[in-house]
């Protein structure tokens, strides 16, 4: 019989294999509800979005808000990913001694073009249970973005998905319309 026990490791698990040389520093993985997970390589259309969504959201927030790329956000014990993007609350040392945690997560973004499937389940189920309130995938190829909010302990309860003719305004900043054609 094969055992389907599986160890999960701690964000201080996680923490000590790259202070020990396990992972390399600069290796493309996140931690995800005790696991880690190896991020696709950014190609060329990831990374125009990126940019598009990013100076959307730069020009509708201003200074309200801290924008973070590829970072860490530590959404509790166990897990630690790097969403593409994260809105989070200002902080006067940019977050210099610890990573932003859910209370300080404003709203998260995967710009999604080899990961949808894993982003809109193993993602989007961690980020619900983690309350974050506003999560927007936007899937590079069918050039649409997917918004999940109102977390629950068994994921999101509303979904939507909005094409190039719609606006959004993230919760936290109803003020802030963003056009979905900005992110093409």
């Amino acid at each position: 019989m094969v055992s389907t026990d599986i160890r999960r490791l701690s964000v201080q698990d996680y923490h000590r294999m790259v202070e020990v040389g396990i992972l390399d520093p600069d290796e493309r993985v996140e931690l995800i509800a005790g696991q880690l997970y190896q991020m696709a390589a950014k190609g060329s259309a990831h990374s125009a979005a990126m940019t598009r969504i990013s100076r959307a959201l730069s020009q509708g927030l201003g200074e309200r808000a801290l924008l973070r790329f590829q970072d860490p956000v530590q959404l509790n014990n166990d897990s630690e990913p790097e969403p593409d993007i994260a809105v989070v609350a200002l902080n006067p040392r940019d977050y210099e001694d610890h990573h932003p945690i859910p209370d300080e997560v404003y709203l998260l973004i995967e710009v999604s073009d080899r990961t949808l499937k894993r982003d809109k389940t193993l993602k989007a189920r961690v980020y619900a249970q983690s309350n974050i309130t506003d999560y927007w995938i936007w899937d590079v190829s069918g050039q649409q973005l997917w918004v999940l909010r109102h977390p629950s302990s068994t994921g999101y309860q509303q979904e939507m998905t909005l094409s190039a003719a719609d606006t959004i305004s993230p919760i936290a900043f109803p003020e802030c319309i963003i056009s979905i054609a900005s992110f093409l």
